[in-house]
């Protein structure tokens, strides 16, 4: 592995946000904090010399491209909209996904929208963020396709993402939750089963959760896969269904019905 430090600080005088992380997950905390200085990124990298490197998307959004085993495929989902979108800069993400970056325009806000189309996500909040190049996950980089300047969205795109944006205006801070068990399964359906090294025990969790609560198998493993959806780098379905299988059995078990 490389430190990437240089290259840190390079996109941080291009005026990006820099963060740290490991593999997907940031290394410190950021939301709603002041941009890295270029002193604070060479501490850090100090700290952590094999950091990837992340770029908040605060003055710029993403247009999220991935193609799921056995699921969706966003490089078909976003094929209508290709002759419509100015060539701007791109990159490969280390699963195989495209990213496209644009400039968010001052006169219109682009809202982030996570299932815009099946298998595109739009990361577009100020305290998202996107693992950019030279960055790598295991034995696959990330890379640049191309070194072209960012270029503002047509606002036909912008309007159409944020008519099926999930946005709102409601002020959720005041609400205090009470973290249950339950709680955590409701959340895990639409944050996903987190990073690689968690991924399988937390599907395991979840199905044997939903199981214990009496769901359905059939609809347990219909929210599995919207789990899976939602998380950054999902499993393989064929992981997915034998982690199923294997839990599903143990419940039949403990039931007594096998």
């Amino acid at each position: 592995m490389k430190n990437l430090v240089n290259y840190a600080i390079a996109y941080a005088k291009a005026g990006m946000s820099v963060l740290p992380m490991q593999d997907k997950k940031p290394l410190i905390k950021f939301a709603d904090q002041p941009a890295l200085t270029v002193d604070e990124i060479k501490n850090i990298w100090k700290k952590y010399p094999f950091a990837n490197i992340a770029l908040r998307t605060d003055k710029f959004f993403v247009v999220d491209i991935d193609r799921h085993e056995g699921g969706a495929d966003g490089f078909k989902s976003i094929e209508p909209y290709r002759k419509d979108l100015p060539e701007t800069l791109a990159q490969k993400t280390a699963g195989g996904g495209e990213q496209l970056f644009f400039l968010k325009r001052n006169e219109k806000e682009v809202r982030q929208n996570i299932g815009f189309l099946d298998g595109v996500d739009i990361k577009a909040h100020q305290n998202n963020y996107v693992v950019v190049a030279p960055s790598s996950i295991g034995e696959r980089s990330y890379e640049w396709l191309n070194q072209k300047p960012m270029v503002h969205a047509p606002k036909g795109l912008i309007k159409e993402i944020n008519k099926h944006s999930n946005h709102t205006d409601v002020d959720f801070t005041d609400f205090k939750p009470m973290k249950t068990k339950t709680t955590l399964l409701f959340e895990t359906i639409v944050e996903g089963f987190g990073d690689n090294g968690g991924r399988n025990d937390n599907l395991t969790h979840f199905v044997g959760g939903l199981l214990f609560r009496s769901v359905s198998p059939q609809v347990a493993y219909n929210l599995a896969l919207i789990a899976n959806d939602n998380t950054n780098d999902p499993l393989p379905t064929s992981e997915l269904d034998a982690t199923f299988k294997s839990v599903l059995n143990k419940e039949l078990r403990r039931r007594g019905e096998i």
